[in-house]
């Protein structure tokens, strides 16, 4: 940790300009501007019949929120009407039984190690509702004694009835919303929260033996500045969650209409935001917790940190994960699954959800099958993302990877990489400059890159979307996010 704050007073405003380049977070790769609709239901179906011994990760998308809050560009549906959750839920539970047929999982050793609900706002279901949606997939899955059970929930809704029926079921970690604890930021990005709502149900989570707590930060937000979100960080701190992402803010109200109520004249740009995105940085490692990268800290007590250390780190579009090697298994409306050879999406639009379920069909709008180069370079990528490390010298002798490891060299002149070690055993590691830019490293290996698709709106989801204006034709152009 030391070592990682001297390096990161090398991290100057010019030094990240340098790099501020657009580019993937490879939540997947090939990323999903490369998938396609040929890649259906009948296509995801072969892939899920194929033979496999991994270990499952399960993801359910619950994508109800009462209010919507101005800096959210997920995937949610705005209403009151308690009855879209239990009509939901028919349909979800439907999803659920199609995949375990098809994968027979009864008669297989394919264990659960992870299991997650994201949202919208999963607390938007009753007690009763989340014990069903629980129970059904216990009902056609096998969870590993030690599983990772985690769910998102808001602090302003979720009630202490809801905690205590979560713990009961076995939800062993819970990641809370928090983005900023100042009022006049919190009213500009219509989230009212205070500090003592968040504090209050931390300390029941703890009372409850909820076993690992995270935060998500947000920079970037609304009338923030050093002072004001150094002093968000202080309380943060104090509070000691286990895990903590600080996302960046991605003013994009030309995709999320929604957005254009935030004053842009209010947002920290330039060099106020680099400030506010470097003494963040410095304030976590200060506290003990330890960088992974792409925006997230651990303590290193936590099975994430671990996972970094031991190299079992996995990156997929649940962002960083514990277990590598799991295959992800999406749920419900937008979800995403990964398999070992193939991607596949589910219908955005809950009207087209619902139309797939009832047909009998999977609910899949888009995917990819994966090449075996395809696969190697994913392989490298996580590598670099998820190991903090790549072998260079056994990929050169491998071959076909020399004009991309010599675009590193100027990222090893800026510090971003260390290179140890000549010939067949050299290997390069990524200092804190290049986790923090741990994309850029990544960037070469990425056969995809020029692709004219990777700017077609419509193939990126919304998490992976970072939208211009407008493009020569007149129609926004998809572009992926920067750095700061």
């Amino acid at each position: 940790m030391t070592n990682d704050l001297l390096q990161l007073e090398n991290l100057s405003e010019a030094l990240l300009q340098r790099y501020n380049t657009s580019g993937p977070r490879y939540t997947s790769y090939p990323t999903a501007p490369m998938w396609t609709d040929t890649f259906g239901p009948k296509q995801f179906e072969a892939a899920l019949s194929l033979p496999s011994t991994a270990p499952l990760s399960l993801y359910t998308h619950l994508p109800f929120c009462e209010h919507r809050c101005l800096f959210c560009a997920c995937n949610v549906t705005i209403t009151s009407q308690k009855e879209q959750a239990e009509k939901y839920l028919g349909y979800l539970f439907d999803d659920i039984d199609r995949f375990a047929d098809l994968m027979d999982v009864a008669h297989t050793n394919r264990v659960v190690k992870q299991y997650h609900w994201g949202g919208g706002t999963p607390t938007f279901l009753t007690c009763d509702q989340m014990e069903r949606l629980f129970r059904h997939h216990q009902s056609r899955f096998t969870f590993a004694p030690n599983a990772e059970i985690a769910i998102e929930v808001d602090p302003r809704v979720t009630t202490d009835e809801q905690l205590v029926c979560l713990r009961n079921l076995g939800f062993n970690r819970v990641s809370l919303g928090v983005q900023d604890i100042q009022p006049e930021t919190q009213v500009a990005i219509e989230r009212i929260q205070p500090l003592e709502q968040t504090e209050a149900m931390v300390n029941r989570c703890r009372e409850l033996g909820f076993g690992g707590i995270n935060f998500d930060l947000i920079y970037g937000l609304p009338h923030q500045t050093m002072a004001s979100f150094d002093a968000t960080l202080t309380e943060m701190i104090r509070l000691s969650p286990d895990r903590i992402a600080l996302y960046n803010f991605a003013y994009v109200p030309w995709m999320a209409p929604h957005q254009q109520k935030i004053d842009e004249a209010t947002l920290p740009v330039g060099s106020e935001k680099f400030t506010i995105f470097k003494n963040a940085i410095r304030r976590l490692l200060e506290a003990g917790y330890l960088y992974i990268g792409m925006d997230h800290f651990a303590k290193p007590t936590d099975e994430l940190a671990i996972a970094w250390q031991q190299g079992t780190l996995h990156r997929n579009f649940m962002g960083y994960t514990t277990h590598a090697g799991c295959e992800l298994l999406g749920f419900g409306v937008s979800a995403i699954s990964t398999l070992t050879g193939h991607y596949a999406q589910n219908h955005r639009k809950l009207v087209d959800y619902y139309a797939s379920v009832e047909s009998g069909e999977l609910p899949v709008h888009r995917g990819l099958a994966l090449s075996e180069d395809d696969i190697t370079r994913r392989g490298i990528i996580h590598q670099l993302l998820c190991d903090s490390r790549l072998k260079s010298g056994e990929l050169r002798q491998q071959g076909g990877y020399d004009e991309a490891l010599d675009s590193l060299g100027p990222l090893v002149a800026d510090g971003l990489l260390l290179k140890e070690g000549e010939g067949v055993v050299e290997t390069l590691t990524l200092t804190i400059l290049g986790r923090i830019l741990s994309r850029n490293t990544a960037m070469p290996f990425d056969t995809y890159l020029d692709s004219p698709i990777a700017t077609t709106v419509e193939h990126l989801p919304k998490h992976e979307q970072r939208l211009r204006p407008v493009g020569a034709d007149g129609k926004p152009v998809a572009v992926y996010s920067k750095t700061l």
